[in-house]
């Protein structure tokens, strides 16, 4: 009984983990894209030089 439940726990465990690393890189993916984009539609500063869209 004891083998069967950590079978299970484990498929459990590498489930959640599979899942998580998915939607983390879907996050890492929408992040670059919105990154790329900072760079493409940046307004333009003082002096006309292109500023950066983000404060920091």
């Amino acid at each position: 009984m004891v083998p069967l439940l950590l079978v299970l726990l484990l498929a459990l465990i590498l489930f959640g983990a599979g899942f998580a690393l998915k939607a983390l890189w879907w996050i890492a993916v929408i992040v670059l894209i919105v990154w790329v984009l900072g760079f493409i539609v940046r307004p333009a500063g003082s002096g006309g030089r292109k500023g950066r869209w983000y404060r920091w």
